[in-house]
């Protein structure tokens, strides 16, 4: 499903609400392809700030290909001609997802490693499953931000 949204509300690095264009209820949408930092560990305020600062009140395409087990459209963004995913994980603002090896990002993903972008400029920077698994859901984690109140 393709559509335009404005996006409304930047939750983390890889989670925005959405008010699509013809109208009708904000859609929570979980970007395709990349794991941002947990908003409590470290470089997850700062992917969520550079996502915002991209997309927050902006118009953009959304191409959903599926929804996930919280409800989440799975989609990727499209803002003036760029993939977002891409440009998060291209600045170091996320992990490319792999399956057996191989994703759309990997490649962009080992040039932001090469170039210590973000969270790779540490060498060792815990991938956010690995976080979760060790220390559960962020607890009292920084609200989202906002264009609409």
């Amino acid at each position: 499903m393709r559509y335009e949204a404005r996006v409304v509300r930047v939750f983390d690095g890889d989670t925005v609400w959405v008010q699509p264009a013809g109208g009708g209820r904000w859609r929570k949408l979980r970007l395709d392809g990349i794991d941002a930092p947990e908003i409590c560990q470290p470089g997850g305020l700062a992917a969520r700030d550079a996502l915002a600062a991209r997309v927050l009140g902006e118009t953009v395409q959304v191409n959903q290909r599926a929804a996930d087990s919280y409800g989440r459209g799975i989609v990727q963004l499209d803002h003036r001609g760029d993939d977002i995913g891409r440009w998060l994980v291209q600045g170091g603002q996320a992990w490319a997802q792999r399956w057996r090896g191989q994703g759309p990002y990997v490649a962009v993903e080992d040039e932001a490693r090469r170039t210590r972008r973000g969270v790779f400029q540490e060498a060792q920077a815990e991938l956010p499953r690995d976080f979760r698994r060790r220390h559960g859901p962020c607890a009292n984690a920084p609200r989202g931000l906002s264009a609409v109140g």
